[in-house]
């Protein structure tokens, strides 16, 4: 090859919600690669920089909801991962009607941008976020992606609504999306910009601050746990085997799906090594009117069909992720 052979242009990814729990993951991770990397919130948090990293990273302030915002975001990328989250969470979507604009609308808008082009001449890959609960009641067995969809929550069917609006502009032609559903994912906060969420943490903190462990239910309810770290490395298989993915939605999820009285356990036990105090006790208490049928039933995942494709599988087990996430936040900030 000569030297005077043009080199490939190195590869632009945008992150849609970089400063949120899963964005802040995705973007570390993204951030070892040789890849130029735009990341994209409405608060301003700093970039990941890992010991490895190696790609060239811009962070961009912006409200894609907007959609000239949203026109910038992802001028010239060649591929956008959307891991946005309204403020508040899934609970939110039931009355703030911001919710529906951040979880459907920013999909919509993306699909309009890039039918007037995003500057690169072809189609960027669009790897977006959606929910394994979408489908609404869980059933018995495990849930690989083929189950119809019967949305029980307002945000299930938002998340829901966006993965029709995606699939509709794969099959237009003007991205090409992939979503992955994901499931109650845990872990510690990556980011200077974002706080960690989710049913874990929150019973760590309780935990941490010697209160027991509470559960509306017997403890025998089962959930599929995941690290936000095996989700930012499903994002990456996504973005490097995307042929195959693209105009589908595919599950994701550790596969193990323990009792969440086991996991709240290992969460009292974790705290206690870690603080030298005795373990807090886990109890069932009264559930909350609000509380949707789907949090009594049991979640059981089997995502074979994206692992035969991209060779993905989790790393961190719980007891793993739970150790990495009590220690995160027992650690003070500098």
């Amino acid at each position: 090859m000569s030297g005077t052979e043009a080199t490939a242009p190195v590869p632009l990814i945008t992150v849609l919600g970089a400063s949120g729990f899963v964005g802040a993951g995705v973007a570390a991770a993204l951030a070892r690669r040789p890849v130029r990397l735009r990341l994209v919130s409405r608060r301003p948090a700093g970039p990941p920089v890992p010991e490895a990293g190696r790609a060239a990273v811009e962070t961009l302030r912006a409200d894609v909801t907007d959609p000239e915002a949203l026109a910038r975001a992802v001028d010239g990328a060649d591929a956008v991962v959307n891991v946005l989250l309204n403020d508040g969470g899934w609970r939110a979507a039931e009355n703030d009607p911001a919710s529906e604009a951040v979880n459907v609308g920013v999909v919509r808008g993306l699909a309009a941008v890039l039918r007037r082009g995003n500057g690169t001449g072809r189609p960027p890959v669009v790897v977006s976020s959606g929910a394994a609960s979408q489908i609404g009641v869980p059933p018995d067995h495990p849930i690989d992606g083929s189950e119809p969809d019967r949305p029980e929550t307002a945000y299930d069917r938002q998340k829901l609504a966006a993965e029709q609006a995606l699939k509709a502009a794969t099959a237009e032609g003007v991205l090409r999306g992939i979503s992955l559903r994901l499931p109650t994912v845990f872990g510690e906060a990556t980011g200077s910009g974002n706080a960690d969420r989710g049913v874990v943490s929150l019973m760590i903190k309780r935990a941490l601050a010697g209160e027991p462990i509470q559960m509306w239910h017997d403890g025998t309810v089962r959930r599929d746990l995941l690290h936000v770290s095996d989700v930012a490395r499903a994002v990456e298989a996504a973005l490097d085997q995307p042929d195959r993915l693209v105009g589908g939605h595919w599950v994701i999820g550790s596969g193990a799906s323990p009792s969440l009285g086991e996991a709240f356990r290992t969460v009292a036990d974790s705290v206690a090594r870690h603080t030298g105090a005795p373990a807090v006790p886990v109890v069932c208490v009264q559930p909350p009117d609000h509380a949707p049928v789907t949090d009594f039933k049991s979640v059981l995942i089997d995502p074979w069909r994206f692992h035969a494709v991209t060779g993905w599988k989790p790393e961190l087990s719980l007891s793993e992720g739970v150790d990495r996430t009590v220690a995160a936040l027992t650690v003070p900030l500098p």
